[in-house]
């Protein structure tokens, strides 16, 4: 049997941090939350769970996982956001793993709660993540906020577990505009110092290009009223993040 690390970082979520810890109780051996210095019961709620509670200075979200996984005290590693909770499946499925391990990672999908609607197309289901490895196979990488755990071996065995991460994303769509604004300013920023361009051309129907992608073809249809809403932000979202690169790019507030 493998030892495993429960690895999280954090910051102000008290909203959401409860429920993630309850659902890794019993699964894992360790639990790290690392934290860049929350203003709310964030902490509190922790150490009532007796987790190993660090404090960071947050640099990026890729860093700060980098950094955080250096904190475990055994090398196979689960990976979850605070917003974030295994499902009674996962769980099973996770604790087969740890009686015989054999792959370098395993993938898990992940179901989103929207406004208390589990979203199931839209181009957010199965939204597959490779949240369980051996960290001395690869680390995380790349484009923040986007980031994602790469192995160093691109043909190294890896398996999909049954069960879902369940993602309590937003609650109301204050919380997703506010996202937006949030991950677009990183983002294009990221872009920026890439070199990447932004042509008009590109501004104007990418957006388009994703909504049509998402509610028709990823059948967003189907997820309904929320379905809807979500394909008109997830289009502003590529609109904002294009605009912002364009305005990096030429330093002034351009369409």
């Amino acid at each position: 049997m493998v030892n495993i690390s429960a690895v999280i970082i954090t910051f102000n979520e008290e909203r959401n941090i409860k429920r993630c810890l309850e659902s890794l109780q019993g699964i894992v051996d360790e639990i790290v939350v690392v934290d860049s210095f929350s203003k709310d019961k964030t902490k509190e709620i922790c150490e009532t769970f007796g987790v190993k509670f660090v404090e960071h200075v947050f640099e990026g979200h890729i860093e700060q996982k980098n950094w955080a996984i250096t904190q475990a005290s055994f090398p196979h590693v689960l990976s979850l956001d605070a917003d974030e909770a295994l499902d009674d499946t996962l769980k099973k499925s996770i604790l087969k793993v740890k009686e015989n391990w054999t792959h370098d990672g395993y993938f898990m999908n992940r179901l989103t709660n929207y406004c208390g609607k589990w979203i199931h197309h839209c181009g957010w289901y199965p939204d597959r993540k490779l949240r369980l490895w051996d960290t001395r196979k690869g680390k995380w990488g790349g484009d923040n906020p986007h980031d994602k755990y790469e192995l160093t071996d691109p043909n190294a065995p890896t398996l999909q577990l049954e069960g879902d991460i369940l993602h309590y994303s937003y609650y109301t769509l204050d919380d997703h505009y506010k996202q937006v604004t949030y991950f677009t300013d990183i983002l294009s920023k990221a872009q920026y110092n890439k070199g990447k361009k932004a042509p008009l051309i590109v501004l104007i129907f990418s957006p388009v290009v994703k909504f049509l992608r998402d509610y028709f073809f990823k059948l967003g249809f189907l997820d309904g009223r929320a379905g809807f809403t979500i394909c008109i932000i997830s289009a502003y979202a590529t609109y904002t993040k294009y605009k912002k690169l364009r305005q990096l790019i030429h330093g002034r507030d351009v369409l």
